[in-house]
């Protein structure tokens, strides 16, 4: 993992605990629930259903890189997937949720969507273009992704990332794509 993404991941991290955000309290939104066994293995929670998450990216992005937690939160990583994409590609809110950051992180943009089930989306390299405290409903526009070089060079492509309080899960779960992992008994 490149000093930027570490860096990225724990501003996003630290903001997110802190309510360190410029977005106004999310009254609506429940408080945080325990995460399921799944959820922390690093995998979509099999009791929330996926027909309410949608791809950021439309069409339907082939995955270029895949959701690779570490074995111990300090390690490195790859806490989200990275989705082949166009510079000034239109991303779009995966889910409902309110706009809780919308930035420059680490010399990349940023956009970050609270969601109502206490999930949190993040997306990067992304020109935001709706404000902080914006509700956002799923599907809907919230940025384009930037030109900027990164991870994927000479490529473009779009990270996305969930996390559920400091855990970061599989995208790739929320819109039934998960890989399946048989684990020894």
């Amino acid at each position: 993992m490149s000093i930027g993404s570490a860096l990225l991941a724990a501003v996003v991290a630290a903001a997110s605990v802190t309510g360190a955000t410029a977005a106004p309290s999310l009254s609506a939104r429940p408080t945080m629930q325990p995460a399921s066994p799944a959820a922390r293995t690093g995998g979509a929670d099999p009791s929330q259903p996926t027909a309410r998450w949608a791809w950021p990216l439309d069409p339907e992005p082939s995955v270029e890189r895949r959701f690779d937690p570490p074995d111990q939160p300090w390690l490195p990583g790859h806490r989200g997937v990275d989705l082949a994409a166009a510079a000034g590609q239109p991303v779009r809110s995966p889910t409902d949720g309110m706009v809780t950051y919308a930035g420059t992180l680490a010399g990349r943009g940023v956009v970050v969507v609270a969601h109502a089930d206490g999930l949190r989306s993040t997306f990067e390299p992304v020109d935001g273009s709706v404000p902080v405290g914006a509700s956002v409903a799923r599907g809907e526009v919230i940025g384009v992704v930037a030109s900027t070089t990164g991870h994927c060079s000479p490529a473009v492509c779009l990270h996305w990332g969930v996390l559920r309080d400091k855990t970061y899960l599989d995208p790739l779960g929320f819109v039934g794509r998960a890989r399946i992992v048989l684990l020894p008994l």
